[in-house]
C-alpha cells in the first residue's frame, strides 16, 4: 500500500510537471506546487518520520485519520447526534438555554420526542384546577441558621461555582453583571475574589483547599490566613462564604488549573506560580475531622462578621456523611447550608476515573443528605443547594422535590453566554472565549451581550418553574414534594420519586440526641 500510495503522487507530481511544461501559466504553477508537496511529505512519512507507524505504511492517508480523529466531536455534534442523544448535554437542552437567553420561541411543534413508556421517564402531574402562575410564591429562600447573623435572601436558582482562570474575564464579568441585573447569586469557585467578580452581583465566596484568596503558601504548603480572608470576605458583594470539601468532577482530588490557563493575572490572584499546572490539595489544612471542622466553621463566620457559612461536598461514604452530621448536632454547631454536588461531573478539568466512576450522583446523594438533615433534627437549619447539571424548571422541580431548597447551575449558564458544548475547557482553546485564557478567543464575548443573556435565562426559567407549579395546582414553589414527581420503573409501572427514594411521608424518623 506504501508503495502504491507513493507511485501516484510521484505519478501526480511527474504529470503536473509536464503540464507547466507545455502551459505555463500561474494555475498550473499553483497545481505543480501542491503535488510537490504532498510529494515530499508522503516521502517524509514513508522513510524519514519514526514515531508513527500507521504513516510509515499508509502515508498522507494516514493523516485523514488525525484529522477526523480531531474533528470527531464536531462531526458527531453537527451531523450524526439527534435531539435526545448528545452528552453530556443533549441538544434540546442546549437549545432550550439558547433561546431563553436569547428571548427566542422555545416552544416545540408536534409533540414530544421523548419515549414515554420508557423506563426512566419522569413527569409531574397537573391539576384540574391550575393556579394563575403569575402569583406562584417561593423563588426566594432566606439562607441562615440560629448561628448566623447576615441572613441572606436567595434565589433558588444561582450560578454554581467556577473560578476566574476556569472561564474568561469575560465570562466572569458578564456572568456577574447578569446576576446582579436578575437579583440573583454568582459563585466565586476557589480561585478566589477576582476584580471581574466585583461588578455589583451578589457573591457566594468560595474556600477551597487551596485557600486562593484566603491564605498564601508557606513550605509549599497552602494555609489559611484570617486577614487575607476577612479582606475579601467582608465585602459588601460578598453574601455567604462556601468551604469547599470536594467537587463532583472530582471528588477527594482538589482542583485542577493547567499551566496554558494559569496566567501572569491568576498567579497573581492565586498567590501561585504563573504558567504551571496548579492542584489544590486534596484535604484542607486547617481541619483533620468533625470538631475541627465545626471550629473552622465557626472562625469563617466571625471573620465574616456572621454571614452564612456552608460546606461543598460530592456525597461519599455514607457512615463518614452521617457521623458529621451527627457532630453539627451534637455540638449543636454547624453550617447554614450544605451544598450537594453531583458526581456526574462538571465544568473544569478532571482524571477520567475521577469524573466518572467516583462520588455518588447527586440524586441519590442529594436524598441521603436530607433524609440525614430530617433525621438529626436539622433541615430547618441547615439549606440544602444542589448541584448536577440542571438545565431546564423540571430538572428545579425534581432536585426541589427530593429536598434541595436552591439549585446551583453551572454548565447551564455557561451555555448562556454561547458556550457550544465543543468539550475543550481543559485545552484553553474554547472557541467562543468561555472557559480559555487566549486573549483573542476571549474578545469574541462582548460582555454587553451576554450579560442579558444571561439575566434573560434566569428569568425565563424562574417564570417556567412557576408555570409547571401553578399547572400543578401549587401555590408556592415551596409546595412541590417527593409525591408530585413520578418515573416509568423496570416493570412499566409508574411510581413517585417519594416511594423509589423512601420518602413517602416527606419525613424521616427523628433521632433525639443529647446535645453539648
Amino acid at each position: 500500500m506504501r508503495d502504491t500510495i507513493l507511485a501516484i503522487v510521484i505519478i501526480a507530481n511527474i504529470l503536473c510537471g509536464i503540464l507547466v511544461y507545455f502551459i505555463p501559466d500561474m494555475g498550473n504553477y499553483i497545481l505543480l506546487s501542491i503535488a510537490s508537496g504532498v510529494t515530499l511529505l508522503a516521502l517524509y512519512d514513508a522513510f524519514f518520520q519514526k514515531k508513527h507507524s500507521l504513516m510509515r505504511s499508509f502515508p498522507i492517508v494516514a493523516r485523514l485519520r488525525w484529522f477526523f480523529e480531531e474533528e470527531r466531536e464536531k462531526i458527531q455534534q453537527y451531523f450524526i447526534e439527534d435531539d435526545l442523544s448528545g452528552t453530556p448535554i443533549n441538544r434540546e437542552k442546549r437549545s432550550i438555554v439558547y433561546q431563553r437567553s436569547k428571548k427566542q420561541i422555545e416552544t416545540i411543534p408536534f409533540g414530544t420526542q421523548h419515549d414515554v413508556y420508557k423506563k426512566g421517564y419522569e413527569f409531574v402531574k397537573h391539576s384540574m384546577f391550575p393556579k394563575d402562575h403569575s402569583h406562584i410564591e417561593g423563588d426566594r429562600v432566606l439562607i441562615g441558621s440560629d448561628k448566623c447573623f447576615q441572613k441572606y435572601s436567595s434565589s433558588i436558582v444561582n450560578i454554581s461555582a467556577m473560578s476566574f482562570g476556569s472561564l474568561s474575564k469575560n465570562a466572569i464579568i458578564a456572568l456577574n453583571q447578569g446576576a446582579k441585573m436578575a437579583g440573583f447569586a454568582h459563585n466565586t469557585g476557589e480561585g478566589g475574589v477576582s476584580p471581574y467578580h466585583l461588578q455589583g452581583g451578589d457573591l457566594i465566596f468560595q474556600v477551597g483547599t487551596g485557600y486562593f484568596g484566603a491564605g498564601k503558601s508557606i513550605d509549599g504548603k497552602r494555609i489559611f490566613d484570617e486577614d487575607i480572608f476577612h479582606k475579601n470576605a467582608v465585602r459588601p458583594e460578598v453574601k455567604m462564604i462556601e468551604i469547599k470539601l470536594s467537587q463532583g468532577a472530582k471528588p477527594g482530588h482538589g482542583g485542577i488549573l493547567p499551566a496554558k490557563k494559569n496566567t501572569k493575572e491568576i498567579a497573581e490572584i492565586r498567590s501561585v506560580e504563573p504558567f504551571t499546572r496548579v492542584d489544590s490539595p486534596p484535604g484542607h489544612s486547617s481541619f483533620t475531622n468533625f470538631e475541627e471542622m465545626i471550629v473552622f466553621i465557626q472562625k469563617v463566620r466571625d471573620l465574616s462578621e456572621g454571614k452564612p457559612v456552608g460546606i461543598k461536598l460530592c456525597v461519599g461514604d455514607n457512615q463518614e456523611i452521617e457521623e458529621m452530621i451527627h457532630a453539627f448536632a451534637y455540638a449543636n454547631n454547624y453550617p447554614d447550608f450544605i451544598s450537594v454536588d453531583g458526581g456526574e461531573g462538571g465544568t473544569g478539568s478532571a482524571p477520567l476515573e475521577f469524573s466518572n466512576y467516583i462520588g455518588t450522583p447527586l440524586l441519590e446523594g442529594l436524598v441521603f443528605i436530607n433524609k440525614t438533615l430530617q433525621k438529626y433534627q436539622l433541615k430547618d437549619q441547615i439549606k440544602i443547594i444542589a448541584s448536577g447539571k440542571a438545565i431546564d424548571a423540571f430538572d428545579i422541580i425534581k432536585y426541589k422535590a427530593l429536598g434541595a431548597d436552591v439549585i446551583g447551575m453551572a454548565r447551564s449558564f455557561m451555555l448562556s453566554l454561547g458556550c457550544i458544548q465543543a468539550r475543550e475547557c481543559n485545552l484553553d482553546t474554547c472557541p467562543v472565549g468561555v472557559a480559555t485564557q487566549n486573549k483573542d478567543l476571549v474578545k469574541a464575548l462582548v460582555v454587553g451581550d451576554k450579560n442579558i443573556r444571561v439575566k434573560n435565562y434566569h428569568e425565563k426559567t424562574i417564570a417556567a418553574v412557576k408555570e409547571v407549579v401553578a399547572a400543578m395546582g401549587k401555590n408556592s414553589i415551596a409546595d412541590v414534594s417527593a409525591k408530585d414527581v413520578f418515573r416509568r420503573d423496570k416493570e412499566d409501572a409508574i411510581i413517585s420519586l417519594a416511594t423509589i427514594y423512601g420518602l413517602e411521608d416527606d419525613k424521616v424518623n427523628s433521632k433525639t440526641l443529647i446535645r453539648a
